[in-house]
């Protein structure tokens, strides 16, 4: 009797492969956990502030200084300079990253790039006295100092990202027949994002921290607390100002690593 292929069961030759190693236990936890550890420790930071000024007996001066209104006010105003001038920066220096990266234009690289880093070089007060002297003082010049500031890492960034992508996988795209535009969408700016992003990360943060210097053109924000509190001597309004730049520029730094971790390509 002849015994067709259909009626024998297959057995796969050979020893059995691994099995998928199962995901371990309360690990969805623990990264939940990870991710709302920065805020607990603010939100705690802020409580700590909050119980120390309700313990101030403080004198009318500093009433006017730091009540809730003036306090909102402040670190609205904050971070709308901060969230204007990183989108910005965003807009400006990472299309002319990418564009000093293009065959053609990168002998304009490196003047460029030296002009930055000169600039880079001036203390970021320097740039905001020297913006109020000669085009005037406000929130937009205050702006424009930001930009000019923070700048320069997503630019080098960029470019450093772009440069680090490895030209087979370039040539790889180029010979499935994607044109230059499609390679520089689909290959190598997925594959600079990460450090993209991380510099993105920093000019937030430099952002922050910079803005505090614009109370001295007129421009608001939780700086203006600060130097109220150094010029009439009031430790409490001076500490209210820092420690609420502390707690912005951490939870700034939160965000976009969150967002970093959420846009990273997988498997990078």
């Amino acid at each position: 009797m002849t015994v067709t292929g259909a009626e024998v069961a297959w057995q796969p030759t050979g020893p059995p492969g691994p099995r998928p190693t199962p995901p371990a236990p309360g690990r969805p936890t623990r990264r939940i956990l990870g991710l709302l550890a920065t805020p607990a420790l603010l939100a705690l930071v802020c409580a700590a502030l909050w119980a120390y000024l309700h313990g101030q007996n403080l004198d009318a001066i500093e009433r006017r200084s730091i009540n809730r209104e003036v306090i909102t006010q402040r670190l609205i105003e904050h971070i709308e300079l901060v969230a204007l001038s990183t989108a910005l920066v965003i807009a400006i220096a990472i299309p002319l990253g990418v564009l000093l990266t293009r065959p053609g234009v990168r002998w304009a690289a490196t003047p460029l790039l030296g002009l930055a880093n000169a600039g880079q070089a001036v203390p970021s007060i320097g740039v905001l006295v020297l913006l109020a002297v000669t085009v005037g003082i406000g929130f937009q010049k205050a702006v424009i100092a930001l930009v000019l500031v923070s700048a320069l890492p997503v630019l080098r960034n960029t470019m450093i990202g772009l440069q680090g992508v490895d030209p087979a996988l370039i040539d790889a795209g180029r010979g499935m027949g994607l044109t230059r535009t499609a390679v520089l969408f689909r290959v190598e700016l997925p594959l600079a994002v990460p450090v993209i992003l991380a510099s993105i990360r920093i000019a937030v943060i430099l952002n922050v921290g910079s803005a505090t210097l614009a109370a001295f053109t007129n421009a608001g924000g939780l700086g203006d607390l600060i130097n109220t509190g150094i010029a009439i001597n009031r430790t409490t309004i001076l500490l209210t100002g820092s420690v609420l730049t502390a707690v912005l520029a951490l939870a700034s730094d939160w965000l976009v690593g969150l967002a970093e971790r959420y846009l990273r390509p997988r498997g990078l």
